[in-house]
């Protein structure tokens, strides 16, 4: 996976962290968590407070 596969990313999320709610999630955390996630593969430093919220709003679809 890499940053751009939003999508993805949220519903690798939304299946590691069932019980969390993604709206009180701070976006340092949201970053550790993408970076620890089972094959993810993208530069660290190719990410952004845009690409962050766009990966929690895609969290957020998902969990609804």
């Amino acid at each position: 996976m890499k940053w751009t596969d939003t999508y993805e990313i949220a519903a690798a999320l939304a299946d590691t962290y069932p019980d969390v709610d993604p709206k009180t999630l701070r976006f340092v955390q949201l970053r550790e968590w993408v970076l620890a996630l089972p094959g993810f593969s993208d530069d660290p430093a190719h990410c952004g407070e845009k690409i962050l919220e766009a990966i929690q709003m895609a969290w957020i679809d998902e969990a609804d």
